[in-house]
């Protein structure tokens, strides 16, 4: 709970991923893939509630392997076509048929297992001192980004210095953690709102696994320490 906020956190994880079958809970430095999600969250004071909301055994079995909570999740909720939302309405309706009430809602996409714990919190807290209901999280890049017409390249600022230094840095929407004020997400079935503000994280924490590569690089970081996620 933050500020008599109760705070709920959503791991979705459906068991249909075709890019890397089996994904959630592929080899991960010796863990499953959710694995990761699961302690960053667990060391949350904050979190009133962590469950992982998936139409998959295997991965419910991990997670009760883990202690973690699982809701089930109704099969039309775990196809290429469903959206987030869809997921996290179909949790949300499910704990209130049980009198369980929330105020916010975390979304920890178990395909970001390099995310802290401190953004974990640092999210939260923005979504509820915030006058907005809901928060994106980015990353910065100062990368010279452009579009390809015609295969010619054309830079998106015209003119951008040649020194990184001296760019103005752009950021990029992550897909590490999302928070939403519950009330808004019913009404509007959608965590986007006018207005966004914005969660800056570690560019090092925005690793989302999407690909066999992903995979590996994720594995060499949590394997060797190079990065902690607690």
């Amino acid at each position: 709970m933050y500020i008599n906020k109760k705070v709920l956190a959503v791991i979705p994880a459906r068991g249909g991923s075709k890019g890397i079958p089996r994904k959630n809970i592929r080899n991960v430095a010796g863990k499953p893939l959710i694995y990761w999600s699961f302690i960053s969250a667990q060391k949350v004071n904050e979190i009133d509630a962590l469950v992982v909301s998936t139409d998959n055994e295997e991965i419910a079995s991990v997670a009760d392997k883990y202690n973690v909570e699982v809701v089930p999740r109704a099969k039309e909720f775990g196809t290429d076509e469903a959206s987030t939302e869809d997921a996290l309405l179909y949790t949300i309706e499910s704990l209130e048929k049980a009198g369980r009430y929330f105020d916010v809602v975390l979304v920890l996409e178990p395909t970001s297992p390099m995310r802290s714990a401190e953004t974990i919190r640092r999210a939260i807290k923005l979504c509820v001192d915030s006058s907005s209901p809901s928060i994106v999280p980015v990353y910065e890049t100062i990368e010279n980004i452009g579009v390809l017409k015609d295969g010619v390249f054309s830079p998106i600022v015209p003119n951008s210095p040649r020194r990184r230094q001296l760019r103005e840095p752009f950021y990029i929407e992550s897909s590490t953690v999302y928070a939403c004020e519950i009330p808004y997400l019913k009404k509007n079935k959608t965590l986007v709102c006018s207005d966004w503000p914005a969660l800056i994280i570690p560019a090092d924490e925005a690793i989302d696994i999407n690909i066999e590569k992903d995979l590996e690089i994720a594995d060499y970081l949590l394997s060797y320490k190079k990065f902690n996620p607690i």
